[in-house]
């Protein structure tokens, strides 16, 4: 067995071991705790009213549900999740009534595809909602992937073997070409995706721009290939790169639904595009007769099956036909790495697939779209968010190490590195420079000294430790009961410092005061309150909507974890460190990739807000801690 084909048997028992560690987590969180706790993690909408039911132009039973509230809680429903649907009874029992497939999903409406056959009566007779299922889908073509690369025999066979073995990539030999509009780093990236035969890395610190030179490549690539295939693991990625694509005058193809639902998202949509075909109306009609011909089937009519036999036929022919327009004049096709074993794309091949935030995607994931194409060009940062691994034997065993990580492992000569910056004040970018990439990155000239106020700091660490020690502070109030100690929030709902969070709030409005409020409110200085904890950014909203000072800022102010803020920037940024213990524990904040995320989400103000003494009994927090003190 070569070297490949072991590690591949190897990524498949590990991605094993997560699927049934998380359908077992699953299984144990939706049997224990009720709907309504369901509803508060963002797992469940209830109640619900339910709205119309409708086909759409994929010839899907749609159902659509509405949250009862004008609740703009964080959910976890987005396009292609599976749900079910449910009622429950005046006793409080739960009658799980039918699956469904999230269509679209906004703040308070859902569309949900379900069977033909599901009885929407039955959503009436008890109070309604939905819950997440777990996701099979995904696992299984995840698995199919691993299974197909380690039997594969043609191209996918030798990118296999290439990635894993330290054999010398391929490149084409040219002059290089000149881009004015980009940087040098940037102009290296794009040459290099030209001229590489089977592989090539743009590696995006935070404000390099790297979106930037993944569009230029793919556009270059267009000139000399008819299509291409874009993916992403998620599909707010997949949005903000067919979005940038479509600025750019590139004719994109979206297969599914955009995490954000406005016109210009859905513009470029499969769904969109289909439906605006000239032989849509004919399909539609003939459906419509299909239906209308279902309702009133006689059994054993030979005249009723050939009639319904020719409308199939007819509507065949039309969706073929559509489809075959809609593909052939698309120059990129974009879709989740998921979303690309897609029925719709069966048989076709591409010259070159782009991966987009490829250091957050399992390995697994990215060998789904990896069978259509001659070579993979990845484009992300390993330093900053990782893929999501909850079972921790299968973490420690590697499985969250991507498939960008360990190409650039093998083959540094792949890789290139955007070193110019163009979102951060000098000052906030250099430790996350010298920590994570080694110094390598700059700040451009119009970004270097960018800042609110003069002679401010930008980066200030409030000492939490310092309230509880009766040190004198100007933020003292009767509110905080200066304990600063993290809690729990409930079993497993995530750590929580509620005395950490008015502090966050505190400094928050004294820096508000200071820059002054109307030129805050003219100049739309926009602030990004950031926990790594889910519990605390909850308790965060709520005290921003119970704070009378905030409230002709709060369309200013983003609360959100880490994840949530990946790939934004503010101008001003406070992260809510949470964990405040005698032991030093610091949690999942070892993972320092995520902090590398928080803290460079910031233009000119950077503010971190946690207890000294418990963080910096890590090595990389006592590091930045010295680096703080050090610009004041």
């Amino acid at each position: 067995m070569n070297v490949a084909i072991r590690a591949l048997t190897e990524q498949r028992r590990l991605l094993k071991l997560e699927y049934e560690s998380e359908r077992e987590a699953f299984s144990r969180l939706t049997e224990k705790i009720g709907v309504t706790r369901l509803a508060d993690r963002g797992n469940a909408w209830f109640p619900l009213n339910i709205g119309r039911s409708y086909f759409n132009s994929l010839n899907q039973r749609i159902v659509e549900v509405l949250r009862n509230s004008a609740d703009d809680a964080d959910h976890n429903f987005e396009y292609g999740k599976p749900v079910s649907l449910f009622v429950t009874k005046t006793d409080g029992t739960v009658n799980h009534l039918f699956p469904g497939t999230v269509s679209f999903v906004d703040e308070d409406r859902m569309a949900v595809v379900v069977s033909d056959s599901a009885d929407l009566a039955l959503l009436s007779t008890g109070e309604s909602g939905v819950v997440l299922s777990f996701d099979e889908t995904t696992y299984r073509v995840m698995f199919e992937a691993i299974d197909r690369t380690i039997h594969a025999k043609g191209r996918l066979g030798e990118l296999r073997d290439l990635i894993y073995s330290h054999r010398k990539t391929e490149e084409l030999s040219f002059n290089p070409m000149r881009f004015p509009y980009l940087n040098a780093t940037q102009e290296e990236g794009v040459n290099k995706v030209l001229r590489a035969k089977d592989v090539a890395i743009v590696h995006g610190p935070p404000g390099t721009g790297k979106t930037t030179t993944l569009v230029e490549a793919i556009h270059e690539t267009l000139r000399r290939e008819s299509q291409v295939l874009v993916c992403a693991q998620s599909n707010m990625a997949v949005d903000w790169i067919s979005e940038k694509l479509t600025d750019r005058g590139i004719n994109v193809l979206r297969l599914g639904n955009p995490s954000r639902v406005n016109d210009k998202m859905l513009s470029f949509t499969y769904e969109r595009r289909f439906e605006s075909h000239p032989d849509y109306p004919t399909l539609w009609s003939i459906r419509k007769a299909i239906r209308e011909l279902q309702s009133v089937r006689r059994h054993g009519t030979d005249q009723w099956h050939q009639k319904m036999d020719r409308l199939k036929g007819r509507a065949t022919e039309l969706e073929i036909r559509i489809n075959n327009d809609l593909f052939s004049n698309a120059h990129v096709i974009a879709s989740t790495l998921a979303g690309s074993a897609s029925r719709l794309l069966e048989g076709m091949k591409f010259s070159t697939l782009f991966i987009d935030e490829a250091a957050q995607a399992l390995e697994a994931a990215c060998w789904i779209p990896m069978r259509r194409a001659g070579r993979v060009v990845l484009a992300g940062d390993h330093c900053q968010l990782p893929p999501t691994v909850k079972c921790y034997e299968a973490m420690k065993g590697g499985l969250g190490r991507s498939l960008m990580e360990r190409i650039v492992e093998n083959h540094p000569e792949t890789v290139t590195l955007l070193t110019t910056q163009y979102r951060m004040n000098e000052e906030i970018m250099r430790f996350s420079s010298d920590w994570f990439y080694k110094g390598a990155m700059q700040a451009a000239p119009d970004v270097k000294w960018r800042g609110i106020l003069d002679y401010d700091t930008p980066i200030e660490w409030i000492d939490t430790s310092s309230f509880q020690s009766g040190e004198d502070n100007e933020m003292a109030t009767s509110d905080i009961n200066e304990t600063f100690k993290e809690s729990l929030a409930g079993e497993n709902c995530g750590r929580v410092n509620k005395d950490e969070a008015l502090v966050t709030l505190l400094s928050l409005q004294n820096y508000i005061e200071r820059i002054g409020k109307e030129r805050f409110l003219d100049e739309r200085i926009d602030v990004g309150l950031i926990s790594p904890y889910r519990a605390q950014v909850k308790h965060l909203r709520y005290l921003i909507k119970r704070t009378p000072f905030f409230k002709p800022f709060r369309h200013n102010i983003t609360v959100n974890t880490v994840d949530g803020f990946q790939g934004q920037e503010r101008d001003v940024i406070v992260v809510s460190m949470v964990r405040s213990n005698d032991e030093g524990n610091i949690g999942f904040l070892r993972d320092l990739r995520r902090m590398n995320v928080a803290m460079t989400r910031a233009r000119m103000k950077l503010l971190i807000i946690g207890n000294v003494p418990t963080l910096t009994a890590h090595p990389f927090y006592k590091k930045l801690n010295e680096y703080v003190n050090s610009l004041t």
